[in-house]
């Protein structure tokens, strides 16, 4: 105590791993290690548009633009690639597409351990997502004016790396922003919302391909890939993100949360749980090396289970992507502009698969959504054998890729969920051995279906089956260890409550001793009749 008679505050040591923040009902951020700082140093003045640069729901936006676009880019060009190489004089086309879309899933498989690793040890998230965008400006660049194969591989080799950084760090920032309630053990709102980029991507790229394509030739669809990777990267140097709004005392995970319990309490729905929100924190950087954080999810079943289903998802929709425009060229004559309407019919309702599987898994369990969708799309990847008609095939490659498609909402929510659940594994590790298993399924798949369709007979229907195979593997896995208590668990477990009996106790030796005859007897003849059974 000074000699003025003041009061001096204790001094609070924090941790240096990770500082609580506390916030106001704005929503406003002061951690208090920060806060300490701030007290030696001036505070710094907020950017422009600090708010809702910051916010989830910009971030939201940002990741599935980044998404967006990484699909237009990679799919624009697949109605048209078989067409430019026979235009070219090549031969064995179905082969050297699946090649240059093999390069493509090759970069980003090599790429992902490197780009994780290093996201997870700086905690730097929006300069790499601004390096990857520039050099997938420079692959299209590179592509559009390729004079021969072997540049267009390695221009698609480029695209591959540049995708593996939206798909690590854009997923991984997106999971550092939004509070835990929202990424949660269940599938994340935000994380359907951002993936439903992926359907987006899917109906833009192809069906806009080969209109360019025929309207243009070959540049066409290169330029505008490049147009959209300029309006993405305008969107990516806009983000600020979390770790630094915090310096400037606003927090964009409290102020969502105070909005949704806000929102809760004026409906009358806030729960007592609700109300109860632990102090948010800033994640640590960590060292773990890829080949450490890989040997982590191998001793976890349920992250194993996530990324089978990853890559299976990954083989049955690259193993399509070569064979597709082919099958639909031999069977009805198309060409690469109706190739492209072919494909806009077919995933216009995977655009709205990932939000609603999101929902769903949110309302009752990621493990109930990732079996249901996995089941529904068997029926249809068998029926895409049968040529009836033109209208038959599309309906049945639409339902197919439906459901294939809400897949990615429940398995990257639960490999958030996994994340949490193993020490020292950041977004970025969990993120990059999803991309991982996604690049590797991506990369075989188009040599599968290219090779298997060109020398095999019934090409086309072999591959259906075998992808049907692929999955129902994966629906297996998903039954035993998909969500903190699979389905077979539960259904052991009801089981097991159901067939439960209570048998009556035997009486001790003392006890009969005492027993009056009458009720000797009653016991007698109970015991005729056998125990009673209890439910």
């Amino acid at each position: 105590m000074p000699e003025s008679g003041e009061y001096t505050p204790p001094v609070i040591k924090e941790s240096s791993d990770q500082i609580p923040a506390t916030r106001n009902k704005e929503g406003d951020v002061g951690a208090r290690g920060l806060a300490q700082t701030s007290a030696h140093a001036p505070p710094k003045p907020a950017p422009w548009g600090l708010r809702w640069r910051a916010s989830v729901w910009f971030i939201t936006l940002v990741v599935g633009l980044g998404i967006t676009t990484d699909i237009i880019v990679y799919s624009i060009l697949i109605p048209v690639l078989p067409f430019q190489l026979q235009k070219l004089g090549y031969t064995g086309i179905s082969a050297l597409v699946g090649y240059l879309l093999f390069a493509y899933s090759g970069g980003l498989a090599i790429s992902t351990p490197p780009i994780a690793w290093l996201s997870e040890l700086y905690k730097s998230r929006q300069w790499p997502l601004i390096i990857g965008l520039v050099a997938l400006i420079g692959s299209q660049i590179m592509l559009m004016e390729a004079p021969t194969y072997w540049v267009m591989a390695f221009a698609r080799v480029l695209q591959g790396i540049s995708s593996s950084m939206v798909w690590v760090v854009g997923l991984a920032l997106l999971c550092d922003t939004t509070p835990e309630k929202y990424v949660g053990h269940r599938v994340s709102g935000q994380l359907g919302i951002a993936m439903s980029g992926l359907g987006l991507g899917l109906l833009i790229g192809p069906a806009v391909g080969g209109a360019l394509y025929s309207r243009f030739g070959f540049r066409g669809p290169c330029i505008f890939g490049i147009i959209t990777a300029i309006v993405d990267l305008l969107g990516r140097l806009l983000l600020v993100e979390r770790k630094d709004a915090i310096q400037y005392g606003f927090d964009p995970a409290a102020a969502l949360q105070a909005v949704s319990e806000n929102t809760a309490a004026q409906n009358g729905i806030l729960r007592p749980e609700d109300s109860e929100v632990p102090a948010v924190g800033i994640p640590h950087p960590t060292s773990l090396s890829p080949l450490a954080a890989l040997w982590e999810f191998a001793k976890s079943p349920r992250a194993l289970t996530a990324l089978s289903i990853t890559f299976s998802w990954a083989v049955t929709v690259a193993g399509q992507e070569p064979t597709i425009p082919l099958h639909l060229q031999s069977v009805w004559g198309l060409n690469s502009s109706q190739v492209g309407l072919v494909f806009i019919a077919a995933v216009v309702p995977t655009f709205f698969s990932s939000p609603f599987a999101g929902w769903c898994a949110d309302k009752w369990g990621a493990e109930w959504v990732t079996v249901l969708y996995i089941s529904l799309s068997l029926p249809w990847m068998c029926l895409l054998v049968v040529e009836a008609s033109l209208a038959f095939f599309i309906v049945m490659y639409g339902l197919n890729g439906l459901f294939v498609a809400a897949l990615a909402a429940p398995v990257t929510a639960e490999l958030a969920a996994v994340s949490r659940s193993i020490p020292d594994i950041g977004y970025a590790h969990v993120y990059g051995a999803f991309n991982l298993a996604y690049g590797i399924g991506s990369a075989i798949g188009p040599i599968i279906g290219g090779q298997i369709y060109n020398h095999v007979a019934n090409g086309w229907l072999v591959l259906c089956f075998l992808f049907a195979s692929l999955l129902a593997l994966t629906l297996f896995l998903a039954l035993v260890y998909t969500g903190d208590r699979p389905i077979l668990m539960r259904l052991v477990e009801k089981i097991r409550r159901m067939g439960t009996i209570t048998l009556p106790e035997e009486p001790t030796e003392d006890v009969r001793e005492h027993v009056p005859v009458n009720n000797a007897r009653a016991s007698a003849s109970t015991s005729m009749h056998g125990p009673e059974v209890l439910a």
